[in-house]
């Protein structure tokens, strides 16, 4: 089971208590497989984290694992195994813009 840390306005949206919600992850467990598994248990979420049409990340969200910002690596790049293994958390944070 994957562990995936939502923030509060997408955990209200799925209408989970929890930040942290598990998944079930098919195969190699890439950036892609993780929202395809979240779309498809939390259907709310579709297109909050990509774009429909494009597929690509949404410019406000990024994506965090072991201390390192994913967020523009390639979609279908491996994860890093202790996120594979469920140690691990994948995290998902809105983006703060400010100076």
């Amino acid at each position: 089971m994957i562990r995936v840390v939502l923030p509060a306005h997408l955990q209200t949206l799925a209408r989970v208590r929890d930040a942290e919600v598990t998944i079930d992850v098919p195969g190699v467990v890439t950036q892609k497989a993780i929202i395809d598994a979240l779309e498809a248990q939390y259907p709310a979420l579709s297109g909050t984290l990509r774009d429909h049409a494009t597929m690509k990340r949404r410019a406000h969200v990024r994506f965090y694992a072991c201390q390192e910002d994913l967020s523009h690596e390639a979609p279908d790049a491996p994860l890093p195994d202790a996120v594979a293994k469920g140690i691990e958390p994948f995290l998902v944070v809105g983006a703060l813009a400010g100076g």
